[in-house]
């Protein structure tokens, strides 16, 4: 049996769009993906836009906390996403990264936050049809 997956959000305040992603692979994969997430430099608290953005999809995010990255997370995750981080993340062979490109949400309003919130969920569907290739269809998310 595969074990199941280990995947990493990293952006720098660990507060938008991290927080996002990591949101929507918990309530898409349920308990078949291992979900953590990081920042470089994290906030004090999560981007409120970011949970309005979030709670309009029915995703719950107001109980989560910035964290700062580890080189431990990075070590024990499979899949490592960066979302503006750069140079900050640490790299390891035998890990799978990829850097999505998207718009900061912080200091924008709701209507700039749910197009970046979308472009999160197309990417996160994408990544579980990649990683999870034979339990897209038909299989309960929790």
């Amino acid at each position: 049996m595969m074990s199941k997956p280990t995947v990493l959000f990293v952006c720098i305040h660990n507060a938008g769009r991290s927080q996002m992603a990591a949101g929507y692979l918990r309530r898409l994969a349920g308990n078949r993906v291992e979900v953590l997430s990081a920042g470089s430099s994290p906030a004090d608290a999560v981007n409120p836009v970011a949970v309005q953005a979030m709670a309009e999809e029915g995703i719950d995010i107001t109980g989560e906390q910035p964290k700062v990255l580890t080189t431990d997370a990075v070590k024990t995750s499979d899949v490592v996403i960066t979302m503006g981080c750069g140079d900050t993340c640490p790299f390891y062979p035998g890990k799978r990264y990829e850097d999505w490109v998207l718009d900061d949400p912080a200091g924008q309003g709701i209507e700039a936050v749910r197009p970046i919130r979308d472009e999160i969920r197309r990417r996160i569907e994408t990544l579980l049809d990649e990683i999870l290739p034979n339990q897209a269809e038909g299989v309960p998310a929790s």
